[in-house]
């Protein structure tokens, strides 16, 4: 796997970035970054796509089904990385004390560390944000994509 970040595409018209691009292309360049530390903090196994599953809110306690819709993926998809993971030691599948036969997703005690360093990266790209764009850009841009969170266009 390759350290250097992805070469960015050639500047663009404002007006020509569509929302989508202005989306994806932070995020992912977040989820490298997260893995590219979580492998120098001693997670060496975990990949980009561990994500889908390591992600807000916390797979614990969550049945698979309930995680591949969060991700966008099918559940089949969805078991493959968690069958991953699960071999990796950072989660157990377990049944459900109060479903019958579903099965849910625990984090083991690696998987719970990985998710607390998971969260201290996180808060360490939002510092270099806040930086970047300065404190007042940053809290009303976070107030923003907020609002378009709870919206009901992104349901």
């Amino acid at each position: 796997m390759s350290s250097s970040p992805s070469p960015r595409p050639a500047p663009v018209a404002t007006n020509e970035m569509l929302i989508g691009a202005l989306l994806r292309v932070p995020a992912q360049a977040i989820h490298r970054r997260i893995i590219r530390e979580l492998n120098a903090a001693g997670f060496e196994e975990l990949r980009v796509p561990h994500m889908a599953v390591l992600q807000f809110p916390s797979p614990d306690g969550v049945r698979p089904g309930l995680l591949a819709e969060r991700a966008g993926m099918s559940k089949q998809a969805m078991n493959q990385l968690l069958r991953s993971l699960e071999g990796l030691g950072y989660l157990a599948r377990s049944d459900s004390p109060d479903e019958g036969r579903a099965r849910i997703v625990r984090l083991t005690k690696r998987g719970r560390a990985a998710y607390a360093k998971i969260h201290e990266i996180l808060r360490n790209i939002e510092r270099e944000w806040s930086a970047e764009l300065g404190p007042k850009n940053f809290t009303q841009f976070k107030r923003l994509l907020l609002k378009v969170w709870e919206s009901p266009l992104v349901k």
